[in-house]
């Protein structure tokens, strides 16, 4: 029953999704405040100095018709942001332990012992023999 869990667990795209869940989950409140502060400033100022943001209202003078191009941006680099910590930090090492752990169990299969030299050269010479006996049985 543990070997069974166990193999359920090391299969590679259920502890990954699992470590992608977990700490996906976690680091949004980095990656939110990251990008809140900064990645949003820097897109906002795009936006010239009297805009609400990189973007433009649909409606001139209503602000509900606002289209915030900025908040799209800043939203990709939060994603880019959290996919690459959790593939660098997480898939990456997993995927290297992974190898090395199906490496040691796989079996290895020792090589073929080479053919001894005198046995070859019998073999070649009761080839020979047989070749020419053949001739001679046509002839």
């Amino acid at each position: 029953m543990i070997k069974g869990f166990k193999d359920f667990i090391l299969r590679g795209n259920v502890v990954e999704l699992a470590i992608a869940v977990v700490i996906g989950g976690a680091f949004t409140a980095l990656v939110g405040a990251f990008t809140a502060n900064i990645i949003n400033p820097i897109i906002a100022s795009a936006g010239g100095v009297d805009a609400a943001g990189f973007g433009f209202n649909i409606r001139p003078g209503n602000d509900a018709t606002f289209v915030d191009i900025g908040a799209v941006i800043t939203a990709a680099v939060s994603f880019l942001i959290t996919a690459a910590v959790v593939y660098f930090l997480f898939v990456v090492p997993l995927n290297s332990a992974n190898r090395r752990l199906h490496h040691r169990a796989a079996p290895h299969v020792p090589a073929e012992d080479p053919i001894p030299v005198d046995t070859a050269l019998l073999t070649e010479m009761r080839d020979l023999l047989k070749d020419m006996a053949g001739r001679d049985a046509r002839q």
